[in-house]
């Protein structure tokens, strides 16, 4: 958590006394501090009682332990306070002496850390540490030896003095703390003395006290040493060994004695306490330790004194080498490197290093123990700065052993092999073993007899061979070793027992290396096999050793990579098979696996090492049964061999070899051919490896490890190396065992050791430090168990069966034994920050997908639980990714975990009593650190970095998403929180291109959609003043602005950055989804949001219109086209709602453009919101030609696209249709008819583009040039075929009325065929019953899309058309109402029975066409005679119908239902000029009524009903509407009724004046009565029914208040007739209305 420097240099000035101090800081039990304790009134008194007792059992000062209590209970306490308070347990003693013991031993790691790095140039902070080392340094080592002193003769506690807690339980653990406190400061000062020189005196005196406590073994309670207790000791005993050799110097020693100047080291100064040591070390002999001592003083006896004492100085050399010195060497350097490469080691190794390169160089190597001494050497070479040194000198020290071993090579094959694997640490250094061994000078042979083909020298000490020799007995062809003839050899050993000779002969030692290979081939069935195997380990070694750490070299070993298969198959299938060769074999293939997988598989396939299987692998159930699956070589190794002995390395290297096979991404076919071994691991392995015989400890902790490793890279297989087929691949074959095998249970095992195991196992290593102990091993295995269980639900198919592995995860167990309660208590670990962080993420997950109560698992643990997440989260010390881990989970349990988010949110009563609505924060509330999180003072401070505070807030959006109202009320009551809550807002940001920290943007996404459910939510008059005031300073402060110009420039970096990828291109997309919704939400609370300038409203359209242009217009990839989306529906959203927009046809037309080029599949969504964009713009005519020829294009395309769908779709039998979709930015389905679909969109557009342009050229040229109405009438026909595609026709209907008004329109409308498309088509769209009844009147509402619909659109493009171009199309319009002519009839006389507005609106429809068609009665009459007849017959009927429902309300009212429109009064003129016309006036001109102008418009005041109305009241008044719309349709339909009837008959005035005419031509339509209208059909209709129509229009009249209006239609009237003198109006306005009409000897009187 600590990350800047002045912050470590401030924590250590602050506490350098503390750590100068050591373990003296902690003091010993007095009075007076027991008496200071007892006058502290700010400690309460349990807590001082409880102090006290914890003093008396620690041997602790009284105000130290009541402190030590009060951070314990703070830090590491497991339990609630109030549970503390009930009962205090004894194990919370030995809790608490646990958590002193480790404080203890903490203070000291600080110090080994400081002196770990103070002189690391590469550690960030040595300059810190260097300042704080240099403060120490005065009697550092003066207070820790007297501190170790004090510890080795402290005498053990008993119940007598330190009370009856002092069990002996804790008696055993005090000194085992005891021995990890002198192992740590003996390890302190062995690495002080590394920098710092010892004096003289000083080494006497850690001489005489190392004497005295015996190197460890003389401990004063040794009496309570255990076994477990050994591995301490012995580090004990080797610290102190080290100490003493570090404090001689013996590397100063040497380089003295090199350039002889002896008299510079500090002890040629010191002749008393030479001679002192002298006596001293006499008394040794005894211990092992002791032996490194003498023979570093031995050393530097000789050096410095060589004439001296010399029978003293072979003594003590004497009891060195007695001692088996070198092995200790070897044994303790392997003890120190066990706990992995730390300082402390490599430290020991330099110190060991320097002396034995100075016993090499002084003494004779027979006197040096020669086997040992390689060991010894390979321990201290293997530290990888040494190797470097080593080969900078490799002819001085240790070198000499490496010339040694030279000599002997290759009889000797192993200590040469084995030195130079040590000396492999970088790539320079395999460059020179590699060199070394390619050039060899000497071969040397033992010869038990002298051979035959020798010539030797009289004294036997040179032989010359007489012929040469092949040295391998191989077959012809294969690689050997031949020696020439002539070739000379020194005989370094001769006589009866043998001879050793060594050749002068260059070769190389790889050739060797490859004969020695096949000689073991040769070999592996007789007797020999076992000797040729120790000789062929040490080259395998090698060979792993040199490719691990340079890959380049391996092409030069192929020889030898390549017998590798060949070696494995021999040696495994023999009877008693050599498991360390094999193992040596197996980690050599995992290295050649990580570079070329494919190639080891193939290679390894064929050996029957692996497990495989005999049949093909086609299911699932064959798979987990395992049927005709065969274990290998390596299962029967496994069983036979490994597991009867309890060696594993085989199996280790196996599970090596595996996961590197894994991860190296094989095709699915070898992935395939994976699966048996993997089958192995989970079925024979996971479910029972802790069960298997251990000779060794630690290695079952690291074969759990291991396998779940290999499960691990499994389960992160990337989709493109696993084949998706119905076979099983690794990663489903995983999945599925893991869930419902026992491997599952196996994992669910680990994950329940539990945070105590861990630290029991964590406790007994004698060391805390590296990542080898088993300890590290365990915690590494537990967090892959996480890792692996977390994936496995993530990935695991959707299922309505709980799978076991569901079940073990989530079942509620009593006692707090539930797995649930193991992984939460998981928060108590402190040693690996990763593994409480993983913990808390699977929990995460199990709290999102199980259907389970996390809080009742937790049971009474639940509060501890509570308190010890709070804990950790408000920590300024903590690691941070565990605090954003910890609130991550609590943002899921706001949605998921109800009872447990209201435990975190701890929220209490304000009056204490329950029920009530105001709430307080409780003490341990999770919404304390929150607050503290968002403050704005804490931005920037270590404790509070951008990702925690990005967790924070997405925690309070959480709960506003949820609507949690009792948090988010106290939330918003409390002081400045809108004003933290909106400081990210106020901020400024990086741009883009230079975005460091990308949770800032999710920061400002949070914030912004907090803010916006809060104005959505609360009623703007109930917001709280400070949120209202931070609006105020939001608009205030050009924040608008500053956002949308922040956002457009993210989607331009996002578009410009495409081809690389942004790295942030979530976080992007979240901070530009919350920007929309504040802007949606200006739209409609503009008040609130303080969005009410023009100018800023123009600021942002346009910003949006500039992002959505960048993210479209050139960019093809997915994230710029999911923005681009996303952009183009706000800018829709703003187009609608603001209304009032500069001119963006251009750039509109140019995002079209590329989104019409762009993924058609990808970019639907958005295509239809720029359609929809464009068609609320207003259209420019320059811009016309481009857009049409666009849209035309699309028209065209989508059309056909939609014919192959309709007709996939109709083979199919798929009828079902998709509901339309909320989301605006969701994939939809391709080619789909949608109310906001392309292809509707686009036809609407296309019609109000041909609307614009009103002379037709352009949109004439471009049809002529792309084919759309032939694509869209085939659809139309098909569509009406099928009865699908609703809104497609509907729209595309539109279009072609739109078209059909102009004469160029209608003629290419009608000469695309549109009568073949929709006459006989059309027939499916109604259904006739068998009782000759439609069903297509239903009471349906009218402005609904639907199918009757359709067909009234098809009524009125044949009115147009046949409007437009008359005899043009008059065939094709008689075809049509003799297609249709059983609908036509049934309309009209539905009328009497169904006064739907849906069915009126089709009479209307109807007897719009039929008046276009009346035009022409003699061709009608010609084609269809007695459809004329039947139509005149009805429209006489429909006359008297609607006159008669207008005259008598009630009736009507009885029929109606309840629909709200209103009357209108150009209805009700329209109605009184046509029966006057009927009546009078000669037919106008195309069949017209009356032009539209002459109609005079009225505007109707809104009708808003009162609201203190009654219920009654308002039903009234809803049916008085009701029956206004039915009246204003059926006056539209009686109007076009009488003007159709006008052409069926002559007027008047030709019937009385004009003699010739022949009546007989003329059918009788009214008869000469004058009764009133009748609702019989029995009753033809009259001349009284006219009568009454005009009565009941003038009636109409007398309601609607607007007499001016009625005075300038009848001037219209008279205007219009002028030429007829019988016809004289006479008005009169003065108590009403009277209107006489003469015509002829007629005289009509009309009052109202």
């Amino acid at each position: 958590a600590l990350r800047e420097p002045a912050q470590i240099e401030a924590e250590l000035d602050r506490h350098w006394d503390r750590l100068h101090q050591g373990l003296s800081y902690y003091k010993s039990p007095s009075s007076s501090s027991a008496g200071k304790v007892k006058e502290n009134k700010d400690v309460a008194q349990p807590l001082k009682d409880f102090g006290l007792r914890i003093s008396k059992l620690l041997g602790l000062d009284e105000q130290q332990s009541v402190q030590l209590l009060q951070c314990y209970l703070q830090e590491d306490y497991r339990g609630t306070r109030d549970s503390l308070k009930v009962f205090v347990l004894t194990w919370i003693y030995s809790e608490i002496a646990d958590y002193y013991y480790e404080e203890r031993m903490c203070l000291l790691r600080c110090v080994l850390l400081l002196l770990t790095y103070f002189q690391d140039e590469r550690h960030p902070y040595r300059a810190e540490y260097c300042n704080c080392v240099t403060k120490l340094e005065k009697d550092l080592v003066t207070n820790y030896q007297s501190q170790f002193k004090n510890l080795f003769k402290a005498e053990a506690p008993t119940w007598e003095t330190h009370g009856n807690l002092m069990t002996e339980r804790q008696v055993s653990r005090w000194f085992l703390q005891c021995l990890r406190e002198q192992s740590l400061l003996l390890e302190i000062i062995f690495l002080y003395y590394a920098y710092f020189e010892m004096s003289p005196s000083d080494l006497l005196s850690f001489t005489n006290m190392f004497k005295e406590q015996g190197f460890g073994l003389r401990q004063t309670n040794r009496h309570l040493v255990d076994k477990s207790m050994d591995a301490l000791v012995d580090r004990i005993g080797h610290l102190s060994s080290l100490i003493l050799v570090e404090g001689m110097d013996i590397d100063f020693l040497h380089k003295c004695a090199l350039e002889d100047c002896t008299e510079q080291h500090q002890f040629s100064t010191a002749p008393d306490v030479i001679k002192e040591m002298d006596q001293l070390l006499q008394t040794f002999g005894d211990i092992p330790h002791q032996g490194p001592v003498l023979l570093a003083w031995v050393l530097l006896r000789h050096t410095l004194r060589p004439d001296e004492s010399s029978p003293v100085i072979r003594r003590i050399g004497n009891t060195a080498l007695q001692l088996g010195v070198f092995k200790y060497l070897s044994t303790m350097l392997k003890a120190l490197g066990a706990s992995g490469n730390n300082c402390t080691a490599s430290t020991a190794k330099m110190c060991i290093y320097g002396l034995l390169s100075f016993v090499i160089t002084s003494f004779e190597e027979e006197t040096t123990q020669c086997s040992h001494l390689i060991d010894a050497a390979c321990e201290v070479l293997s530290a990888p700065s040494l190797a470097e040194i080593f080969w900078e000198m490799p002819n001085m020290g240790l070198g000499m052993i490496l010339d040694s071993a030279v000599g002997m090579f290759p009889h000797k094959i192993g200590p040469l092999l084995q030195l130079l694997t040590a000396l492999l640490s970088n790539k320079s250094t395999v460059k020179k073993v590699y060199n070394f061994l390619d050039k060899m000078s000497f071969y040397t042979q033992v010869y038990k007899h002298k051979p035959n083909d020798i010539i030797s020298k009289d004294d036997e000490t040179l032989w010359r061979r007489q012929t040469p020799k092949l040295l391998y007995p191989l077959g012809t062809g294969q690689t050997n070793l031949w020696i020439p003839q002539g070739v000379l050899g020194q005989v370094m050993i001769g006589g009866e027992q043998g001879y050793v000779v060594r050749w002068d002969y260059s070769y190389s030692s790889w050739t060797l290396f490859t004969c020695e290979v096949e000689m073991l081939l040769h070999v592996v069935s007789t007797a020999d096999v076992l000797a040729h195997c120790a000789r062929v380990k040490p080259i395998l070694d090698l060979v792993h050793k040199i490719i691990s750490t340079d890959w380049t070299v391996s092409d030069c070993l192929l020889p030898l990579t390549s017998r590798i298969y060949m070696l494995l198959q021999r040696l495994t299938s023999v009877i008693n098979p050599p498991v360390d060769v094999i193992a040596s074999c197996v980690n050599c293939l995992s290295v050649l696996a990580a570079r070329m997988p494919g190639k080891v598989w193939s290679s390894l396939h064929h050996t029957g090492f692996l497990p495989f299987a005999s049949n093909p692998l086609t299911s699932m159930a064959q798979c987990i049964s395992a049927e005709g699956m065969k274990a290998g070589n390596y299962g029967n190794l496994l069983v036979q061999i490994e597991q009867p002995r309890g060696e594993y390395a085989v199996t280790i290297a196996f599970l090596r070899l595996i996961t590197t096979l894994v991860k190296g991404q094989l095709g699915s076919t070898q992935n395939k051919g994976l699966i048996p071994c993997v089958l192995l691991v989970l079925k024979e392995m996971l479910p029972t490896y802790h069960k298997w015989r251990y000779n060794t400890y630690g290695v079952r902790e690291r074969i759990g490890c291991l396998i779940l490793e290999l499960i691990h890279a499994i389960l992160n297989l990337s989709p493109e190396g696993e084949d998706q087929g119905s076979t099983p691949t690794l990663q489903s074959l995983c999945i599925y065992s893991l869930a419902n095998t026992e491997a599952g249970q196996a994992v669910v095992n680990i994950m329940g050791v539990g945070v105590d195991t861990i630290d029991v196992v964590l406790a007994a290593q004698p060391t805390s430090g590296g990542s080898e102990g088993p300890g590290q091993i365990l915690i590494q295995t537990v967090k892959l168990a996480f890792s692996v269980t977390n994936n496995v639900i993530r990935l695991k198919p959707p299922s309505d069966v709980v799978s076991p592995l569901e079940q073990a995860l989530t079942q509620h167990g009593g006692h707090g034994n539930n797995l649930i309660v193991v992984l939460a208590k998981y928060i108590y670990h402190k040693h690996d920050p990763a593994l409480p962080r993983l913990a808390i993420q699977l929990l995460k997950r199990l709290a999102t997908v199980a259907p389970m109560s996390v809080y009742a698992c937790l049971g009474s643990d639940a509060a501890a639980i509570r308190d010890a997440f709070l804990t950790r989260l408000q920590s300024k010390t903590e690691d941070m990714r565990i605090k954003v881990m910890i609130l991550e989970f609590l943002t899921v349990a706001v949605e998921t975990q109800p009872g447990l988010i209201e435990l975190f949110l701890n929220l209490e009563d304000k009056d204490g009593s329950e029920g009530s609505k105001e709430f307080l924060l409780g003490e341990w509330s999770c919404l304390h650190v929150v607050l503290d999180l968002i403050d704005s003072k804490q931005q920037g401070k270590y404790w509070c970095p951008p990702l925690l505070h990005r967790a924070a807030l997405a925690f309070l959006l959480a709960l506003w998403q949820d609507r949690r109202d009792s948090a988010i009320s106290v939330l918003r009551k409390k002081e400045k929180f809108w004003e933290n809550l909106t400081t990210p807002l106020f901020g400024t940001l990086t741009p883009p291109s230079e975005t460091a920290e990308p949770c800032v943007l999710e920061t400002c996404a949070f914030v912004m959609k907090i803010l916006g459910l809060e104005i959505y939510y609360v009623v703007s008059g109930s917001l709280e003043q400070s949120l209202k005031d931070g609006l105020q300073k939001f608009s205030n402060g050009r924040r608008y602005e500053y956002w949308s110009q922040y956002v457009k420039s993210l989607v331009c970096h996002v578009a410009e950055t495409e081809e690389d990828g942004i790295s942030y291109f979530a976080e992007a997309q979240l901070l530009i989804s919350a920007w929309r919704m504040l802007l949606i939400l200006s739209t409609t609370h503009s008040d609130v949001m303080h969005v009410t300038e023009d100018s800023t409203k123009l600021k942002l359209f346009m910003d949006v219109l500039d992002g959505t242009k960048a993210a479209l217009t050139t960019p093809t990839s997915v994230p710029c086209l999911r923005l681009g989306s996303m952009m183009a529906t706000l800018l829709l959203i703003l187009l609608k709602q603001w209304k009032r927009s500069p001119d963006i046809l251009c750039p509109l037309s140019l995002i079209l453009e590329c989104v019409l080029q762009a993924d058609q599949q990808m970019m639907e969504r958005t295509k239809a919101k720029i359609f929809s964009a464009l068609i609320s713009v207003e259209i420019n005519i320059s811009q016309l030609p481009q857009l049409l020829l666009s849209v035309c294009e699309t028209v065209k395309d989508e059309a056909l696209a939609l014919i192959d769908n309709t007709r996939h779709m109709n083979q199919m039998g798929d009828t079902v249709e998709d509901e339309d979709s909320m989301e605006t930015d969701s994939p939809r389905g391709q080619q789909k008819d949608q109310r906001d679909g392309v292809c509707v969109l686009a036809l609407h557009l296309a019609k109000e583009l041909c609307r614009s342009d009103e002379d037709g050229e352009h949109w004439v040229s471009v049809m002529r040039n792309v084919p759309v109405l032939p694509s869209v009438l085939s659809a139309v026909e098909l569509s009406l075929r099928s009865k699908h595609n609703l809104y497609f026709t509907e729209a595309a209907l539109h279009l072609l009325l739109t078209l059909a008004r102009t004469p160029q329109g209608a003629a290419a409308v009608a000469g695309a065929g549109v009568i073949q498309t929709i006459c006989l088509p059309l027939l499916s769209v109604y259904e006739v019953s068998s009782n000759g009844t439609s069903q297509g009147f239903s009471r349906k509402s009218q402005d609904s899309a639907c199918w009757p619909g359709v067909y009234r659109l098809c009524m009125s493009l044949m009115e147009s058309l046949l409007k437009t171009l008359r005899y043009n199309f008059i065939n094709e319009a008689l075809d049509f109402v003799g297609v249709h002519q059983e609908r036509i009839l049934q309309c009209l006389n539905a009328v009497r029975t169904v006064q739907s507005l849906a069915c009126l609106d089709e009479a209307d429809h109807t007897v719009g066409f039929l008046l276009q068609l009346s035009s022409f009665c003699k061709e009608w009459q010609f084609h269809l005679p007695k459809l004329l007849r039947d139509i005149q017959v009805n429209l006489c009927y429909l006359c008297q119908t609607c006159t008669y429902l207008l005259h008598s309300k009630k009736m009507l009212h009885h029929y109606l239902q309840r629909i709200n429109h209103d009357l209108q009064l150009e209805d009700i003129m329209s109605l009184f000029w046509a029966v006057l016309s009927v009546l009078t006036f000669p037919q106008a001109k195309n069949g017209e009524t009356l032009p539209p102008a002459a109609l005079p418009k009225t505007n109707r005041p809104p009708q808003t009903p009162s609201k203190e109305a009654a219920s009654g009241g308002e039903r009234e008044e809803v049916e008085q509407k009701a029956l206004l719309a039915v009246q204003c349709s059926l006056l539209k339909i009686l109007s076009k009724t009488l003007a159709t009837l006008q052409h069926f008959t002559p007027d008047c005035c030709q019937i009385l004046l004009d003699q010739c005419m022949d009546l007989a031509e003329y059918r009788t339509l009214f008869v000469l009565s004058f009764t009133t209208p009748a609702f019989d059909p029995d009753v033809a209709p009259s001349f009284g029914t006219l009568l009454a129509t005009i009565n009941v229009a003038l009636s109409m009249l007398s309601e609607v208040h607007v007499p001016k209006c009625f005075c300038a239609f009848l001037s219209r009237i008279h205007a219009e007739s002028g030429s007829l003198d019988a016809l004289i109006f006479r008005l009169s306005w003065k108590d009403g209305v009277s209107c006489t009409i003469f015509t002829g000897q007629i005289h009509f009187t009309f009052d109202v």
